[in-house]
């Protein structure tokens, strides 16, 4: 299965506006210039030829993009604009919707050339208020052709999250696993999201895996996990039980996904289920991750939901960490201090089992087996069941850690941090990294600790901050945290410490 295939595709319609006391042709021009500079970066964007000037007008636009195809909107403001049925395309509009408005072009033509779109925005917005309607409206977004072209493009990320999130049915296998109840999961808050969610028990899963057996696509996908792992490929006796437990995860999404386009999985991965299945499931999670089906572990329901966002805006594999320990002050002191900008406290260390997807390890990642859980389950001795994880240091790079999550009360809250994975060996076991984010000690004493998170973040590779903010806003999110510098203080921080 390829990436895209869980990823929605972004089809852009693109409206053009006019308020009836300007010169509509002003607006339609406008608009052509627009679709031009779009097409010119490689945007999929349709150009509706129906300008908006009355509501019967709003009818006919939205039928238009609809019959090409679209599922996502740029609403532009040629001119002033009609703030009625400008904001009513967003009612009408069954997608993510954008607004932004011309620049004026000349000092030579501020007679009939001006548009005063300027102005038109501060009315759009309001009307939206008024209707309680979501729409993007991009930081400063009055522009040129060119510079509105580059809304658009921006917007297309947090578009495609925001049609997946429309399009997602969570997998559930559980329940979650004992003393894990930070990872709280009100059903609520999915629904409202347009999220659907579909709940299972673990014995649902080893019956379906126990149907497998014998399976006749199983020597492919073995084949295929030893020409992916190479030398990685430490236990090449568990391939196959990793094989048959793809095929059922992958068989079980088709078979139930019912009327959604894309799936997410949050399964238990522990205490039970190596003794019960003969390995671990980490590997095989991180496959599917790579294709861009996250699995979370542990049965984190907003975990999956954030790796989901986060797959979809990066249009790349993600991942699911626990923030997991700090980094010794012998370490810092020999690696990274007087080489990084980066305080002790500014630095952690990110840590699953092994369901970070291969191609974000280091060179020489392979199949190992879960130490904690060999020591809980096997005594310590010669692992046997609990083999399957994927361990290696996660590559270097820029990284965003981020969580989408509902509160016991269910009401919605989001953090985003942008850091990086630094080039510094762990020493460790798993699947880490050394992760170094600006006043991250900060950040975990009064966003993580301070707003009471679960200990899961996702983690996008690449800064993709600003996009996952756009989209936690579009969704109505009103507290969207991030890891504020020295000279602004948290709420309730001490201004004497």
């Amino acid at each position: 299965m390829a990436f895209s295939m869980n990823i929605p595709q972004v089809r852009m319609g693109l409206i053009a506006v006019s308020r009836d006391c300007f010169v509509i042709s002003l607006s339609q021009r406008r608009r052509a210039v627009v679709a031009e500079a779009c097409r010119t970066r490689g945007i999929d964007i349709y150009e509706a030829k129906t300008t908006v000037e009355n509501e019967g007008d709003m009818l006919r636009a939205v039928d238009e993009v609809k019959a090409a195809g679209c599922n996502a909107l740029a609403v532009f403001l040629g001119n002033f604009g009609p703030e009625t049925p400008e904001t009513l395309i967003a009612q009408k509009f069954d997608g993510p919707v954008m607004y932004a408005a011309a620049a004026e072009e000349t000092g030579d033509d501020l007679i009939n050339g001006r548009g005063d779109a300027y102005c038109g925005m501060l009315n759009c917005s309001y009307n939206l208020g008024l209707r309680r309607l979501g729409a993007h409206i991009p930081e400063y977004p009055v522009g040129t052709a060119d510079e509105v072209a580059a809304m658009i493009e921006e917007f297309v990320p947090a578009a495609r999250a925001l049609i997946g999130l429309k399009g997602l049915k969570i997998i559930t296998f559980g329940p979650r696993p004992q003393d894990f109840f930070a990872c709280n999961a009100p059903i609520k808050p999915l629904y409202d999201l347009g999220v659907e969610i579909q709940e299972n028990s673990e014995l649902d899963l080893l019956v379906a895996y126990k149907a497998h057996a014998g399976d006749a696509r199983i020597p492919a996908v073995a084949a295929d996990m030893a020409r992916e792992l190479g030398e990685g490929n430490r236990y090449p006796d568990l391939l196959e039980r990793m094989a048959q437990f793809e095929l059922t995860l992958l068989d079980w999404a088709d078979a139930n996904r019912g009327a959604r386009p894309f799936v997410a999985f949050a399964d238990k991965c522990w205490p039970a289920f190596p003794e019960a299945f003969g390995f671990e499931p980490c590997y095989v999670n991180s496959r599917l991750a790579a294709r861009g089906i996250p699995v979370a572990c542990e049965v984190d329901i907003y975990g999956a939901l954030s790796e989901y966002i986060g797959a979809c805006v990066t249009g790349g594999a993600v991942t699911l960490l626990d923030i997991n320990n700090s980094v010794p002050r012998d370490m810092y002191e020999q690696e990274i201090a007087g080489k990084f900008p980066y305080s002790l406290t500014d630095t952690f260390m990110g840590f699953h089992c092994g369901n970070t997807p291969q191609c974000r390890l280091c060179d020489g990642c392979g199949i190992k087996f879960q130490l904690i859980q060999n020591r809980l389950l096997e005594q310590g001795g010669t692992p046997d069941f609990t083999r399957g994880t994927l361990e290696g240091d996660i590559a270097p790079g820029d990284i965003t850690f981020f969580r989408l999550q509902s509160a016991a009360d269910a009401s919605l809250h989001a953090y985003i941090a942008q850091g990086e994975v630094l080039p510094v060996a762990t020493r460790s076991f798993g699947g880490i990294g050394i992760f170094a984010i600006p006043e991250m000690g900060r950040f975990y004493r009064h966003v993580l600790i301070g707003k009471r998170y679960p200990h899961h973040g996702a983690v996008a590779f690449g800064h993709a901050g600003r996009v996952l903010h756009d989209v936690f806003q579009y969704l109505g999110v009103a507290d969207i945290a991030y890891n504020q510098p020295k000279n602004l203080p948290y709420p309730g921080e001490n201004p004497f410490k």
